[in-house]
This record gives C-alpha cells, structure tokens and sequence, in this order.
C-alpha cells in the first residue's frame, strides 16, 4: 500500500524525527496514530507500524520529509545531534541539506541554524522559546527534580528544609510542589519581584548575595540558575549529608569537581521531562506541531 493512502491530505504529510529521547517516541507514536507518515533516524526504540520508515540517515531523512522534528535540546555541544542512541550525524548536516521545502522544529536550535533558515526563508520553530511549552516541561521537570531528590536521600521532604536557586517558570513550580509535600521552602532569587512573589506564596526567601550564612541548614538544595551559583566557596559551607539537585542547563550551576572530591552529594539533573514524563511531554509537543502545520498549510 502506498504511504499516501488513508493519510490526511496535507503539505505536511511526510514527518522526519531523529534524535532525542524518549519524547521523540511518543511524538512518532502520536502523529501515526493521526494517519500522518513518519521517517526516523537514531529514535530511542523501535516502532513497528506500517506508516514508519526507519532510514540510515541524516540527508535520507530530509529528503523524504517536509518537517523535520529534532531532539531537545538539538545539540548539546553544538556539533552532534542530541540522541540516547550512537549518533554521527552534526547540525552542519541539517544546515547543508535545508531547504525551503522544510519546516525544522526543534530545541535550544543554535543561532547558526536559525540565522541560515532564516536567510534562505526556512520555517523554523524553536520549541523552547514557546512560554506555553516552557511552562508545561517545567512541571515535568519540577516531579522529576523532586524523584532525583528522594532517590539521592535518605530523609523524607516531608519538614525538611530545601532552598531553591531561583524563582523562574522551574523554580515557582518546583516550590508549590515541594509545599504540598509539606517540606520547609526558601526561596533565593537577585530578583526583588521575585522574592516578593515568593513571599506572597508563603515561602521564605533569602538574596542569593546572602546564601552562604544559611546553606548549612538546608538538607535540599535545588538550582534552576544556568550559571555558577554555588562555587567552592559555597560548597564549603553546605551541610555534610545535603542533597543538591541541579537542573539548569549544562554545565549548571554546581562547581561539580570540586563536590565529586569532597564527598557532597550533588546531580546535574538534564532533560527531565523526557526521563521522567516522556509521554505527556510529547503529548504537549504534538499539540504545538499540529498547530504549526496546520498554519502553515492554509
């Protein structure tokens, strides 16, 4: 049977995903489910179904698809596509074979991808930059932080004491759920609104310029802030037996050699969504998918 029957009539109906975790899976599972035809490349598992193709490459992959659906984030070292599976293919090979025929959706797209779609009139999307999206993983990231934290203890959240580094989309999440687990949440943020909103939440709140005459008293400690936030000189300070969760972006906000070498339990947390809630974070991206290809058919 030709992949052309019994699927929607659409520009749209040829969808390449390669990379990722197991988000990218779920999103396969989806669009199929919807009738739509899908070629992959490095998926995490392996789908059988009569509308998928799995293909032996990067350049393969686009030019039988007209949207092509990347990992997130896209790249982690700005060279090799993100991928749980073997991956030799780079963004410079997206960036060769693009064409005005493609739509690139995708994460954290690096700014010479986007600048090139952009010069050549290449649709491209970055799913990150969608506060809708953003706020959505966050709550995937929040359950996930809060998973990673009682694996990496032996105490309950239940009364304990936990400071969270930052007060963003991840870092307001996080304390309303570590507050319904009943466990005793400080805030610090540079940001004054921040702590005021903080504040009028019911948490405590500290001026991150103040943390180090308080971080011996917290038992969690979860940072949210992409830069260096707690050095050596924090460290120090942080109790013995503390659990610190980090989930900014890498390398984080951990000085995570000198923790290593001193015994301090501390985890670079990355791409929790896709861990912890692959299934409903795919949910929300083929959501936004269909949205876009739906505006850019008619």
């Amino acid at each position: 049977m030709s992949h052309k029957e019994g699927i929607k009539v659409s520009h749209f109906n040829n969808i390449g995903i390669f990379g990722g975790d197991k988000r990218q899976v779920h999103i396969a599972l989806s669009l199929l489910d919807k009738g739509y035809f899908i070629y992959s490349y490095r998926l995490y598992d392996q789908i059988s179904h009569k509308n998928h193709i799995r293909v032996g490459g990067l350049d393969e992959l686009m030019k039988m698809s007209n949207v092509l659906i990347g990992p997130i984030p896209l790249t982690r070292d700005l060279v090799t596509i993100s991928s749980n599976t073997a991956c030799d293919s780079s963004s410079k090979t997206i960036a060769h074979l693009l064409n005005k025929d493609h739509m690139l959706l995708g994460g954290m797209i690096p700014t010479d991808i986007t600048d090139l779609c952009q010069t050549r009139g290449i649709f491209c999307y970055d799913f990150m930059k969608s506060d809708k999206i953003a706020i959505m993983n966050a709550i995937a990231t929040a359950e996930g932080s809060i998973l990673e934290a009682i694996k990496n203890s032996d105490r309950n959240l239940h009364q304990s004491s936990c400071l969270i580094l930052g007060y963003g989309r991840c870092g307001k999440i996080l304390a309303n759920k570590l507050k319904g687990l009943d466990a005793i949440v400080t805030v610090a943020a540079r940001n004054e609104d921040a702590l005021a909103y903080a504040t009028a939440s019911g948490l405590s709140t500290v001026k991150l310029c103040n943390i180090k005459n308080t971080l011996r008293s917290y038992q969690f400690i979860f940072n949210t802030i992409p830069s260096l936030v707690l050095d050596q000189e924090c460290l120090k300070k942080v109790s013995p037996d503390v659990v610190i969760i980090d989930i900014a972006s890498a390398p984080g906000g951990v000085d995570f050699e000198y923790a290593l070498n001193h015994g301090i339990n501390a985890k670079l947390c990355l791409g929790l969504p896709g861990k912890v809630a692959p299934r409903s974070s795919a949910d929300i991206l083929v959501t936004e998918i269909e949205a876009l290809m739906k505006e850019r058919s008619d």
